[in-house]
């Protein structure tokens, strides 16, 4: 694309940061994610949030996820603690899990 020359735009970062989620490129993800601001002038959405969150705890940064929801610039909803849910589910973080069950909860009574 930048060879291009073709405009990006959010859905654009949705779709690369989703792509590097499921890929295991965190490394990469959290360059898309800092340049989305830096670079390009977008500002990070849920939808951009929620892959960075699911970017993390699929490779087990489960903190760094947690810490990245309580520092979002836009409110979080179910959506963003449910990316987070299922990370703990697959590295068995009982507790984690636990206190996201009762954060979703909050959100969703």
């Amino acid at each position: 694309m930048c060879e291009e020359g073709i405009q990006k735009n959010d859905i654009t970062f949705v779709s690369l940061l989703s792509a590097c989620s499921h890929a295991g490129l965190v490394d990469e993800g959290l360059h898309y994610f800092e340049s989305m601001s830096s670079v390009y002038s977008i500002s990070a959405t849920l939808e951009h949030y929620t892959c960075m969150v699911g970017l993390l705890g699929r490779a087990g940064y489960m903190h760094e996820a947690k810490n990245l929801i309580n520092m979002m610039s836009c409110e979080s909803d179910s959506s963003v603690w449910r990316a987070l849910l299922g990370a703990c589910r697959v590295h068995g973080d009982l507790e984690m899990g636990e206190y996201i069950a009762k954060k979703c909860f909050e959100l969703n009574p």
